[in-house]
């Protein structure tokens, strides 16, 4: 499958791209990232699968993305997986700045032929994430979905940010690691979408979004 990459656009974007780099001695991640990019990625996390998942990411949410990841994948793929959710999250937050003039929330219902997602977002500064992923225990190509709960968790609690993805019909197991990754990423753009009556001042009666805070 062509990697949704242009390399001239990518060129044209880096100023406006956040990099974040995290190294333990299980991982060495690296993320860039444009949240208001045109989807282009250049993904290598040495999974196939995951590769495959975050570049439907990018190219749903309309970002951006360049992720290079080593890791201790003779263990198992968990360190890499959520160590990458870690850096992305931390990405998404930088890229937020203020949160002033967005829209903040944003949800979709997305099908997937036999799955049925749904999936809402708070950009209001406090981590969550629940989801029931790894309810049926499924595995695609030796991946566990339930490291995809691993990866969203990290993601949000690196991110500031609330995510719920709720299955509300399952099926094929590709077909449900695809549909979290879409529609976590449509209902990200929505809370991106700028909304002019805010006037770059953050949704919120506080009059600033803080982390972690009842915003």
């Amino acid at each position: 499958m062509p990697v949704l990459f242009r390399s001239d656009l990518w060129e044209v974007n880096r100023a406006h791209m956040k990099t974040f780099k995290r190294e333990t001695s299980e991982t060495d991640i690296e993320v860039k990232l444009d949240i208001y990019g045109e989807g282009n990625t250049r993904i290598n996390t040495g999974i196939g699968f995951f590769d495959h998942m975050l570049e439907l990411f990018g190219r749903h949410g309309f970002m951006d993305l360049e992720v290079k990841a080593d890791g201790d994948l003779e263990v198992d793929y968990h360190h890499t997986v959520e160590d990458t959710g870690i850096v992305l999250g931390r990405a998404l937050n930088e890229c937020l700045g203020s949160r002033g003039g967005i829209t903040r929330y944003g949800d979709v219902l997305l099908p997937m032929d036999d799955v049925l997602l749904q999936a809402a977002v708070d950009l209001g500064g406090r981590s969550y994430y629940q989801g029931n992923i790894s309810a049926d225990r499924k595995v695609v190509n030796g991946f566990p979905l339930e490291l995809l709960d691993e990866f969203f968790c990290s993601v949000t609690d690196h991110g500031f940010f609330n995510l719920h993805l709720l299955v509300r019909r399952t099926g094929n197991a590709h077909h449900l690691a695809e549909a979290c990754f879409k529609a976590a990423a449509r209902a990200l753009d929505s809370a991106l979408k700028h909304e002019k009556r805010l006037d770059e001042t953050p949704l919120s009666t506080k009059g600033q979004l803080e982390e972690g805070k009842d915003n």
